[in-house]
């Protein structure tokens, strides 16, 4: 890790460089550090003493449940040569970087870290789809450079300077995905990622809680832009109201995509195959190219687009974007389709919010069998949250799904709005409400037929990832 010495550590959060060792009787006595302790360079950054290998870092951090205080030796017995600490253990021996703040530490050695590198940084926000765009992206980059990518939820003020840290020599391109909840966390997370290009996929209705309305959300998102390198180009979705409307960022016009002719990157000639994807025709401002796209839903064409504007701004070619949108592969919990001997699941329940919830609908309403949604409460939306549920219930009816299965306390709306919408259509769609996930589980044997497509989204705090799992036949303990 390029210029990763402990002196630079120290000067990077500013912390105090304390050594301790053990003395002739056992005791562990404070003792001074040497130029070969300065000079030592780590190897990698953890926070999970589990985690530790030669040469590492450790960062002791305070959780709710868990105190990394406490693993200091362990990490220590695992090969790492520091551990930055809010207090230093009396009875471990070993090299300390003693900061206010562990977390605060993290950020800015991270920072640091990504100041030393010489390596272009794909930065991917929005309301919804930031992960399966950057999915996209990093398949399609990997067509041609060595590429890092986020991985799992790693997409917050702790996450992201942990996937900065894993960036090593070897890699050429890095994406990585910011996701935030208030106003001011993208304006660290940028400071930290220093993106050489911004991808923002929508502005949607998601942590109104904090963000108030659109314009809220609009305002948070585009906090990326203050971090966007000298140079660097801002890759927008051009059919998304709010950011249709910037024309300049850093004094560049931002390169839109979607579907119109309106953006540079577009396209055309869309075959829909259901649930088998999609195919279409890219079009960019020098050429076009025919597209496979592998994973189900419109949304996913607007991620390939995505991945072509930011390709085309790392010098690819189109048969190698071609092949990274063909290879791309779904992530559990975002729209990842499993197969059983009894239902095609359309698993999306990592997160869910007004505007992904209408999306999978849309997705579902692609399949050719019976239509069935499991959906769950929403979080996180603010004092229109019982309307927003019943709009959510309401979208549900139209896009056609034939049973719609609400769990959850918000989610009684969610079957109002639905059965509401069911009377003024008079489709006779059957909608259901269960409390939580147990009472659901007590009948769905009842309720789902074999061959069914079946949908299963909520917010991530609803543990939706348990009813996957029995749909897929596997018994929870």
């Amino acid at each position: 890790m390029k210029n990763m010495t402990l002196a630079n550590l120290a000067k990077a959060c500013g912390a105090e460089l304390i050594k301790t060792g053990k003395t002739e009787d056992g005791k562990i006595t404070r003792m001074e550090a040497q130029v070969q302790d300065l000079e030592k360079k780590i190897a990698g950054a953890v926070i999970d003493s589990r985690l530790v290998k030669e040469g590492y870092l450790f960062f002791a951090t305070k959780g709710e449940r868990v105190d990394g205080h406490d693993y200091i030796e362990k990490a220590f017995a695992s090969g790492a040569i520091v551990a930055v600490c809010e207090q230093v253990p009396a009875d471990v021996a070993g090299l300390f970087l003693l900061v206010k703040d562990s977390f605060t530490a993290l950020k800015d050695i991270a920072r640091f870290y990504r100041e030393q590198l010489d390596i272009k940084v794909v930065g991917v926000t929005g309301s919804v789809g930031k992960t399966s765009t950057k999915e996209f992206i990093a398949s399609v980059l990997g067509k041609r450079y060595k590429v890092l990518k986020t991985e799992g939820n790693f997409n917050n003020e702790v996450g992201l300077p942990l996937t900065i840290l894993r960036i090593r020599e070897e890699h050429e391109i890095a994406v990585i995905e910011m996701g935030i909840s208030d106003f001011g966390e993208m304006s660290r997370l940028t400071a930290i990622a220093q993106p050489d290009i911004c991808v923002i996929t929508n502005i949607g209705q998601c942590h109104l809680e904090n963000l108030g309305d659109r314009d809220g959300v609009l305002r948070a998102k585009t906090e990326i832009f203050e971090g966007l390198k000298k140079g660097g180009t801002a890759c927008l979705f051009g059919e998304d109201d709010k950011l249709c409307t910037i024309s300049d960022v850093k004094g560049k016009a931002p390169v839109f995509f979607g579907n119109g002719e309106t953006c540079q990157v577009y396209a055309k000639d869309i075959v829909n195959k259901g649930l088998h994807g999609s195919s279409c025709v890219i079009c960019t401002e020098d050429g076009a190219f025919d597209a496979k796209i592998p994973l189900p839903g419109s949304h996913m064409v607007t991620n390939a687009l995505a991945a072509t504007a930011v390709a085309k701004l790392c010098d690819m070619k189109d048969d190698e974007i071609a092949a990274g949108i063909a290879s791309v592969q779904a992530v559990s919990g975002r729209s990842n389709l499993i197969h059983t001997d009894s239902y095609t699941i359309i698993d999306d329940c990592y997160n869910a919010n007004p505007v992904s919830m209408k999306a999978a609908f849309a997705l579902l309403a692609t399949a050719t069998e019976r239509k069935v949604a499991i959906i769950g409460d929403m979080f996180e939306l603010g004092e229109n949250e019982a309307a927003l549920h019943a709009e959510v219930g309401a979208a549900a009816v139209k896009e056609g799904c034939d049973v719609i299965i609400c769990i959850g306390e918000l989610s009684r709306n969610t079957a109002q709005g639905a059965n509401d919408a069911v009377a003024a259509a008079g489709t006779g769609q059957k909608v259901f409400h269960f409390k939580d996930k147990a009472a659901f589980l007590e009948e769905h044997e009842a309720l789902l037929e074999k061959g069914d497509a079946v949908l299963v989204k909520a917010s991530h705090g609803m543990h939706f990832e348990e009813l996957v799992e029995v749909l897929r036949g596997n018994v929870l303990s």
